[in-house]
């Protein structure tokens, strides 16, 4: 059985419409799609999937809680744990890693996709690669250079004694991936917990990546040495392209995108930089700069055309102080946890 796994709950309930919304137009309501839940605020998302068949809610509470166990153990052990409480990443203590739950899922072959992100074309291709690797991606991590990976790159080298040149094609994102069921197991990780906190390997995870989902899954992958495959990285020049919103130029046909050069067809357009807040205000009307913001507002309204904003106005000085105050008052109540 195949399907799609996203991670979300009530908070990313707008960006969450808008992306099942473009899964159904773009592949088709066929294709099962099962949120993993990012915390236990899920009520309106409840609401929403109940006359949606193919949408589900993922509930293997065990599973749930061994790989928050997992990974909040990691991350214990990372050396940035004893820093400063003020340089707390936003993400801090929560569940941002459940997306690995979908190695112990229902779908024997999977494809994972953050929740602010909108499906352009059908997946096949993406299944036809699990026939001859493990991972499949389709991500441009592996071009970073030194300073900007989230990873170590010349401690890992040395630590597995391998050339920094053979790392780099390794590296890889989280915010799309495809696998298969069981790669992964919480009732099997031993050898990961191992080396990550007992030998501590977490510590490849650079500082200012401390609680990144993508950064540890990427750890995961280097030491557990499965087959990869990475689009960005094919021979064939039809299948690399551009996925992120505020980055790659697209071009808009009948509101499916594709790459600019060489209009290629592409997987998906990934919102990441943008906030939640952003995205709520797009929908109440309210300008925020995000690109291919039209495209967003499209599929999120897709069932109900005539909610879509028809003019977004400027926000006044009172939301602006308001959101100042909200950021602040989350940097505090981080440095309390």
């Amino acid at each position: 059985m195949k399907g799609i796994y996203t991670l979300a709950n009530d908070a990313v309930y707008d960006q969450l419409i808008a992306f099942v919304n473009s899964v159904n137009m773009n592949i088709g309501e066929n294709m099962s799609i099962c949120i993993i839940p990012y915390n236990d605020k899920m009520d309106k998302i409840k609401e929403a999937i109940k006359d949606r068949p193919n949408v589900s809610i993922f509930n293997d509470l065990e599973a749930l809680e061994e790989w928050d166990r997992f990974c909040f153990k990691c991350w214990a052990a990372h050396p940035k744990d004893k820093a400063s409480r003020w340089s707390r990443p936003r993400w801090y203590k929560t569940h941002n890693s459940r997306e690995l739950v979908a190695f112990d899922g229902e779908f024997e072959e999977f494809v994972f996709f953050d929740a602010d992100t909108l499906v352009m074309k059908p997946l096949d291709d993406v299944f036809e690669k699990l026939e001859q690797y493990d991972l499949v991606f389709d991500d441009w991590e592996h071009t970073k250079k030194d300073l900007s990976t989230q990873l170590d790159i010349a401690q890992i080298s040395q630590d597995q004694c391998i050339p920094k040149s053979e790392i780099y094609p390794l590296l890889h994102c989280d915010s799309f991936f495809s696998s298969k069921k069981g790669i992964f197991s919480y009732k099997s990780l031993g050898f990961l917990s191992s080396e990550l906190i007992n030998n501590k390997k977490i510590s490849w995870v650079k500082d200012h990546s401390w609680w990144s989902a993508s950064a540890l899954f990427c750890c995961m992958t280097l030491l557990a040495n499965y087959r990869q495959f990475n689009f960005t990285q094919s021979e064939i020049s039809q299948e690399r392209t551009g996925n992120c919103a505020d980055a790659d130029p697209f071009v808009n046909l009948n509101n499916v995108l594709y790459n600019k050069e060489g209009l290629k067809p592409i997987h998906r357009i990934h919102y990441m930089n943008y906030s939640i807040s952003q995205f709520r205000n797009l929908c109440n009307g309210i300008h925020e700069d995000v690109r291919y913001k039209d495209i967003f507002l499209h599929y999120r309204f897709l069932r109900n055309p005539e909610q879509n904003p028809s003019m977004l106005r400027r926000k006044n000085i009172w939301e602006l102080f308001n959101e100042k105050k909200h950021r602040l008052e989350n940097k505090v109540r981080r440095t309390l946890m």
